[in-house]
């Protein structure tokens, strides 16, 4: 699947927010909870932002917040702020019309990439970020203090 780690990271980004109890968190404290540059968390933050799925709060002890409840922030959501690419990415140029392959080769793979396409957008939006931070507290992690 044509995707980048940006899915993961969001995921991570908005996870951490919603288990901060409402205390804003600096880009610099996300990345090194992910393990990656604030430069990164930035970016994501900015398409969060942009899809309405966060906020920031500016000044003194600012940082980003979740721009709505945790439990209505879907995965489905998410992959939306901050993925660029559609599901299955098909040929970079259009197959050969003229060969019997390639002349029909798309109109055969894509009702099976559709169905593929909709189980998953079916099952990223029954799954929230409230459901990944309850997860993510079961698995007992919190013994090891958060960063913030």
């Amino acid at each position: 699947m044509p995707t980048s780690t940006r899915f993961a990271v969001a995921i991570h980004t908005l996870t951490a927010m919603a288990v901060s109890e409402g205390k804003p968190l600096r880009s610099e404290d996300i990345a090194y909870s992910a393990n990656t540059g604030a430069v990164v968390i930035r970016g994501i933050l900015s398409r969060l932002s942009e899809a309405g799925l966060t906020r920031s709060q500016l000044g003194a002890g600012g940082g980003a917040l979740l721009a709505k409840p945790a439990e209505h922030i879907r995965l489905l959501d998410v992959y939306a702020a901050v993925e660029d690419t559609e599901f299955f990415s098909l040929h970079r140029t259009p197959p050969c019309e003229n060969c019997a392959v390639g002349g029909n080769i798309i109109a055969a793979m894509q009702p099976s990439l559709d169905r593929a396409r909709k189980a998953l957008e079916d099952e990223l939006s029954k799954v929230t970020i409230a459901d990944i931070a309850a997860e993510v507290a079961r698995l007992g992690r919190f013994s090891i203090p958060l960063l913030w």
